[in-house]
């Protein structure tokens, strides 16, 4: 039995929120070898040869630092998870988590700062100012590593808009395009047009792409008041649309309680024609869902023509947890450097990334966008061509203009607390057919304002 002194002291371990560990280090995890144990994170439900490509770059990393002991752990985070899982202490060494909460977990200090370790790195200056911003202290110090980028952007099935008899290879490019060719797909081939996320907080996320390419947003900051501005022209013309589609044209299928994973299920299983999300997501659909690389199709997100109209980005930060010890940041931060920014920076490790990966049938070549400069983008590819095996003709309506599209930041402020509250419009508004938009869009503008107010 343990003392209540022990006790007492694995629990302030544990509870990182409480014991406000991000700055000072905890200790050092030493295997019977002697090595520093570095817990990472590795996706969750990857298929086996995911799982092998990512073990043999475990093996690559162990052989350049032999002092190091990597153990994978399955992680994915959920918004309805993550929080529980923070407090609990039973995320990795590792992990990651969406740009919208990198500012919340650094201010509260629930993760390591290893700001140091990053300035060390070669490339520290190069990453795209707007990107990095997402993993910053108020300081400008980089606690967190942006290590994936996206833009939204409109993903839809090439056999599904053939069957329809629409042309794969043009894809819509207005909203008016999008519900015209989701009524025709529904009536010509029985399955949904177009589908939409609602729940664990995407349906918010998506509500807030749809209203950015429109022009709004979901709030306006000046100084240290946010103010929110849901209740918009702009976020009810969304919502008529997605009832029109509903409701007159029935083109969105019988599931309207989608969530990231469930949608991309189905969208990979041929039963969706057109759906938003970010424009990487291939490599999700294949290692994940099993998407017929035949059937794919991405395309920009339509922007309305306003001139504030853009397109919602966002991205992925690798932290690092703060139960860990000195040996152990140092360790994390040089994994960070190989798994996750050596194969864009670094054209040996770029070369053996891609290369691994392809041996083991994982994408190469996806459409992200770079969380570094130009420069070092378009040097990556080169170094990678021989080895991309992602259909590159099919992605072209996508890669063709995603630098052209105005990308604009996720709201800064309360984000998953405002996109949660906003899942419950978008069901409304798919379940009940006398849905009132204009009492829903108020009465959510109210308690998102709450919401900014208690900060």
């Amino acid at each position: 039995m343990k003392s209540p002194m022990i006790a007492a002291l694995a629990t302030c371990a544990l509870v990182l929120s409480a014991c406000g560990a991000g700055g000072a280090a905890g200790q050092d995890e030493v295997n019977a070898d002697g090595k520093v144990v570095l817990e990472v994170a590795m996706d969750a439900g990857l298929e086996q040869n995911a799982v092998d490509a990512f073990n043999e770059r475990v093996a690559q990393f162990e052989k350049a630092h032999p002092d190091v002991d990597v153990r994978p752990r399955e992680y994915t985070w959920t918004a309805a998870t993550f929080t529980s899982q923070l407090a609990g202490g039973t995320i990795p060494d590792v992990f990651t988590v969406p740009f919208t909460d990198g500012r919340g977990l650094i201010e509260r200090q629930q993760i390591a700062d290893v700001s140091a370790l990053v300035a060390k790195l070669p490339y520290a200056k190069s990453f795209n100012a707007n990107v990095a911003k997402a993993g910053q202290a108020t300081d400008g110090k980089q606690w967190a590593v942006p290590i994936a980028a996206y833009g939204q952007a409109l993903h839809y099935n090439r056999t599904l808009f053939a069957q329809a008899g629409l042309d794969p290879d043009d894809p819509p490019s207005t909203w008016d395009e999008v519900r015209s060719a989701a009524r025709q797909i529904a009536a010509r081939t029985g399955q949904a047009g177009y589908a939409q996320m609602t729940t664990d907080n995407t349906g918010g996320w998506i509500l807030a792409t749809l209203d950015y390419a429109r022009g709004g947003r979901l709030e306006t900051v000046k100084g240290d008041r946010a103010t929110a501005t849901i209740d918009t022209p702009e976020l009810a013309d969304v919502l008529e649309q997605v009832r029109a589609m509903r409701w007159d044209d029935n083109s969105m299928g019988a599931n309207f309680l989608y969530d990231w994973a469930g949608i991309n299920q189905d969208f990979a299983a041929g039963r969706i024609g057109m759906y938003v999300s970010g424009g990487g997501n291939y490599g999700n659909l294949v290692t994940q869902n099993a998407l017929k690389p035949r059937d794919y199709g991405v395309t920009v997100l339509p922007l309305t023509g306003d001139r504030d109209a853009g397109v919602l980005g966002g991205g992925t930060l690798a932290v690092v947890s703060p139960k860990t010890g000195e040996k152990t940041r140092a360790a994390a931060v040089e994994w960070i450097d190989f798994f996750y920014l050596g194969k864009l920076t670094d054209r040996h490790a770029a070369v053996l990334n891609a290369k691994t990966q392809a041996e083991s049938g994982q994408p190469v070549g996806t459409p992200d966008l770079p969380v570094l400069d130009r420069a070092t983008y378009d040097a990556q590819q080169k170094w990678i061509a021989e080895y991309v095996n992602v259909p590159v003709a099919q992605l072209k309506p996508y890669t063709s203009r995603m630098f052209d599209q105005p990308l604009v930041p996720e709201p800064a402020r309360s984000t998953q607390d405002v996109y949660k509250l906003l899942d419950n419009v978008a069901q409304t508004v798919l379940t009940d057919q006398g849905a009132d938009i204009p009492a829903l869009l108020a009465d959510a503008q109210s308690q998102a304002q709450a919401l900014l107010d208690r900060g």
